[in-house]
């Protein structure tokens, strides 16, 4: 069965890639934005899955790979544009880990809140004092099919960085992390480096993400690509199918991302308060995640009944 997995997932990707051939621009749109959001919350996963670090920078590195496009894409190659924002992103994350990682619980969730927005109000600053405009144009002849298309790469890719970890010794070593990190540190394990390094992938593929969904825009200014919902979103979607499974992300991630649609579109002042009663029932109905959920019911019906006298 597991042989056959590999080969489905294959055959899957290759349908969704010929998906844009047969919808609307709107359906497009539509995909783009699923897609996007599988990638930000199986990247998180990455790291916080295991880990249990509940990290709210997503949109730190996100913003920053769009804004790197924004301020490269006329003087570089977009190939190079890409490579740069991954560079730009893991480095932060370098940075950040190095200094944070030994916090945890409540710490950790207060700190990565707070780097988004000090990363937005730095980039803020740099603009309005130093080039003297807020906000930038991305003239990128790239078309919508061009950006799904990325997108789904950098989505398969991350699934399948995720699945080869799961069965790594960084994968084993994470989970003891995650179940106890003083038992991980007298087991041997390097709790630094072994954070450090999931947590550099995880922000990289983020700041791809970013890079990658950027020409959508056209223009971007801080206050656009540095919206904390992003964050926010990115931690339910992944919660509510299952962080610690390699599917669970993705299965949490598309219909989130389409119930939000339809709350933004129909209800757009109040769809916020929806979205923050849903996270209240995921955490306290499926903590674990829908997948987990599942597993726990199946195995509910398939214990032996009782004889009763």
């Amino acid at each position: 069965m597991l042989k056959v997995v590999p080969f489905l997932a294959l055959i899957a990707l290759i349908v969704l890639a010929a998906v844009p051939f047969a919808v609307s621009d709107y359906g497009l749109g539509l995909l783009i934005g699923a897609v996007t959001y599988v990638t930000l919350a199986s990247a998180w996963a990455l790291f916080s899955g295991h880990t249990r670090y509940i990290s709210l920078a997503t949109v730190a590195f996100y913003g920053t790979g769009a804004y790197t496009v924004a301020v490269l894409n006329e003087v570089l190659p977009y190939w190079a544009v890409l490579a740069v924002a991954a560079l730009i992103g893991g480095a932060m994350a370098l940075v950040v880990g190095l200094a944070t990682l030994r916090l945890a619980g409540v710490y950790f969730v207060i700190f990565t809140f707070g780097l988004a927005e000090l990363v937005r109000q730095l980039i803020t600053w740099y603009e309005v004092n130093v080039t003297g405009t807020l906000g930038r144009y991305i003239f990128l002849d790239i078309t919508a099919r061009g950006i799904y298309w990325q997108m789904l790469g950098l989505a398969a890719v991350t699934i399948a960085l995720t699945a080869y970890i799961q069965r790594s010794r960084l994968g084993l070593a994470l989970k003891v992390i995650g179940d106890d990190e003083v038992v991980a540190a007298h087991s041997g394990i390097h709790l630094a480096r072994t954070k450090l390094v999931a947590f550099a992938a995880s922000a990289v593929i983020l700041t791809l993400a970013g890079a990658i969904a950027s020409p959508r825009w056209v223009y971007v200014e801080p206050a656009i690509v540095f919206n904390p919902t992003v964050s926010f979103l990115t931690v339910i979607m992944a919660l509510l199918g299952g962080a610690n499974r390699l599917w669970g992300p993705a299965l949490g991630a598309v219909p989130l991302f389409l119930i939000f649609e339809f709350l933004s579109a129909h209800f757009p002042d109040t769809y916020s308060i929806f979205l923050g009663l849903l996270f209240i029932g995921v955490v306290f109905a499926l903590p674990d995640g829908v997948l987990a959920g599942l597993d726990k019911l199946k195995a509910k019906r398939t214990q032996p009944k009782e004889r009763t006298a």
